[in-house]
């Protein structure tokens, strides 16, 4: 028997045949039922790489128990190498007894025995220059599922873009659906064209070997569609917006099609048309109104995972900004739907509701990892709340059926752009509730002060660089400062980033967030000097600037430029607001621990500086780190105090996200350790 995690936004629904398996606990913090203890032979399903639908990464078992944890074992270990896997940014599925992978830069399909680690199936695209030239081919992050009249289904997106359903069972392409391709190797059936598809309705050239040409802009894609409700919908990414120069691009509308043929159904404009709500947040670089943003910019891509729930029939979309990034002095204006959270209808693709995070977002703040649904008590009445966790180090919590903050989100003021032709919105919404969870801009009292000798040694490090409060802005070389670059807090490696999605349990309703703390700076130089260095840029019209590289800042005697910890977890209850508390992710390196600036001086423990990606049971939340010696371990944590509850040596870390499930009453916790899958059990 098994317990499939369908409803995905705050509980677990069943199969009729599955009653009995699940119960409903009075006095919870949630309307959800909860599982009562596994029983012998019974699976608990990991649908989507976040779980379910909600993304809580958390499954109702509880066979390891803080008891038993320290006795975790490697069960098996699966070995990418063949398929040319790397990265490790995939995060499988476990559907009716069967783990779904994708791995390697030609995103291999791949179906794995959860008991051996044995390859059952596996599928390969035929080969494209659209797949040559993608960006992250290697970062499939996972697979989408669905039934289709009885029948599993696989859907993955190539990096060459294209969609395509695979019968669960076999790996053969499903009868039906898709179109035939036009290129030799493609099957018949079973895989839909997407960039095909954007080139008809927006009139584009197109070859279905070389895809859209790169003059006009690039898409692919670099997460699994998610399934709701018979509609298969699609996000897209773009070329890097660091890696870009020119300022046309294909709009990274939102796609959606039938799960049974893969007619196309709909798409949403992520960049308005004329007349569209959001056209009017579209201005040239001199204000004036841009009469198709379609065609003058583009991107606003939608890399980030997905969520759904499927009983209000939404999707939840987080957005990528507009071309390019760190300048865009030719744009004025919020230029929606850019850096936002977008709430449409799964069936139509109409938009339910959006909220913008960052209005014209210049910082790479895009959302990298997929919002969080939980349903919370507030004043004796249970929410649906969606919570989004941000570079910025910043929570924002809406009703996710109506988009209207749980909390009070402020506009306020922030510092303005020095840069030639740069003008940036005026404020920046900023959470009342809950506290960030991490560092936010950057003064001289957030360095490292062990001792003052440290301390003013980092003040020299950085004295070269521009510094301010969050959302301070890019500077560009030769700048009236003599300034080397701008340093703004967190930077895009700072906060959350893509490497360390949030996880939740929802019996609870608490958010549990792993950050750390990072600046980012870019030498902003004429964009035809970055152009040069690319071998394929896309675009036609030149930026006035581009991002160069980042200047090498260094923190003193070669010890971390902040105070600690560089890296934590915090715990968020969602019912209230307020942080439960937060811990160093892992433990001090030994090379600052053992550094000879601080001999004689108890650092404690200042965290390993890395994210930790998570997994949430009934009995615990677990998280992969480091040790002090840098050695890997998978740490056992208490959800409600943060107490460690234990400590597992590990092959490796975990590259992205971790998950757990339970396969014939057997309990596996699977680490995606670069070209290879580790799966830890207890023995038998």
């Amino acid at each position: 028997m098994k317990i499939k995690s369908k409803r995905l936004a705050g509980g677990f629904a069943r199969k009729p045949s599955l009653t009995g398996l699940v119960s409903m606990a009075a006095g919870l913090a949630l309307a959800a039922p909860v599982l009562v203890s596994a029983q012998e032979g019974e699976s608990i399903e990991w649908l989507t790489l976040g779980s379910d639908y909600a993304h809580t990464r958390y499954i109702p078992a509880s066979q390891i128990t803080p008891e038993n944890f320290e006795s975790l074992q490697t069960a098996w270990v699966w070995d990418g190498a063949s398929f040319q896997a790397t990265s490790g940014r995939s995060t499988p599925s476990y559907i009716d007894g069967i783990l779904y992978t994708v791995a390697g830069d030609r995103r291999h399909v791949v179906a794995i025995d959860p008991e051996t680690g044995e390859t059952i199936w596996s599928y390969r695209e035929p080969h494209t220059f659209r797949h040559e030239y993608s960006m992250r081919k290697d970062y499939g992050k996972g697979v989408g599922y669905a039934e289709v009249d009885g029948k599993g289904v696989i859907y993955i997106i190539s990096p060459g873009f294209f969609l395509t359903a695979l019968d669960a069972k076999t790996g053969a392409p499903l009868e039906g659906f898709g179109h035939p391709i036009g290129v030799e190797g493609f099957p018949e059936t079973g895989v839909v064209d997407l960039q095909k598809v954007i080139a008809d309705y927006m009139g584009y050239e197109f070859d279905p070997y070389y895809g859209i040409p790169l003059e006009t802009g690039y898409i692919t894609s670099s997460s699994p569609p998610i399934v709701v409700n018979g509609t298969v919908v699609v996000g897209n990414s773009a070329e890097q917006g660091y890696n870009q120069t020119r300022i046309e691009n294909i709009p990274g509308d939102i796609l959606g099609f039938d799960a049974k043929t893969g007619e196309f159904k709909w798409k949403f404009n992520i960049i308005p048309d004329r007349g569209e709500f959001g056209w009017d947040t579209w201005k040239d670089g001199n204000g004036n109104q841009i009469e198709d943003p379609r065609r003058y910019t583009g991107e606003n891509s939608s890399w980030a995972p997905m969520a759904a729930d499927p009983e209000l029939n939404m999707v939840y979309v987080n957005t990528n900004s507009a071309t390019i990034d760190f300048y865009r002095g030719h744009l004025q204006g919020d230029n929606l739907y850019g850096s936002s959270v977008i709430a449409l209808d799964a069936s139509t693709g109409e938009r339910k509701w959006h909220f913008q995070l960052v209005h014209k977002d210049i910082w790479n703040y895009d959302t990298p990892t997929a919002p969080v649904l939980l349903d919370v008590q507030q004043n004796g009445r249970t929410v649906p709340v969606l919570a989004q966790v941000t570079k910025q180090a910043f929570t924002y919590v809406f009703n996710r059926e109506t988009g209207e903050p749980i909390w009070p989100i402020e506009e306020r003021p922030v510092p303005q752009s020095k840069m030639p032709g740069e003008v940036l919105s005026a404020t920046q919404p900023f959470p009342t509730k809950p506290a960030p969870y991490d560092m936010q801009g950057l003064t001289h009292d957030d360095l490292i002060d062990f001792t003052p000798e440290l301390r003013q040694q980092a003040i020299e490090a950085i004295s070269e660089f521009e510094i301010g409060p969050l959302f301070h802005p890019p500077l560009h070389r030769d700048n009236d400062l003599g300034k080397t670059a701008a340093l703004w807090c967190p930077g895009d490696v700072g906060g959350v980033n893509i490497d360390g999605p949030a996880a939740a349990d929802p019996t609870t309703g608490t958010l549990f967030v792993t950050s750390r703390k990072g600046c980012t700076n870019r030498i902003m130089a004429p964009a035809q000097e970055r152009d040069a260095s690319l071998e394929l840029p896309t675009g036609t019209t030149f930026a006035q600037y581009a991002p160069l590289r980042s200047a090498l800042v260094r923190g003193p005697q070669g010890l971390p430029l902040f105070k600690p910890p560089y890296s934590r977890i915090t715990a968020i209850d969602l019912n209230t607001g307020d942080h439960k508390w937060w811990i160093p992710i892992g433990e001090t390196p030994d090379r600052v621990k053992n550094h000879p600036a601080l001999a004689g001086i108890d650092v404690g423990n200042t965290g390993s500086g890395t994210v930790a990606p998570m997994t949430v049971t009934s009995t615990m939340l677990m998280y992969s780190s480091t040790s002090s010696d840098g050695s890997a371990a998978l740490y056992a944590v208490d959800k409600e105090t943060g107490r460690q509850l234990g400590k597992v040596a590990t092959p490796d870390v975990s590259r992205y996200g971790m998950m757990n499930f339970q396969h014939e009453g057997k309990q596996y916790v699977v680490l995606q350790t670069g070209s290879t899958l580790t799966a830890l059990a207890l023995p038998d």
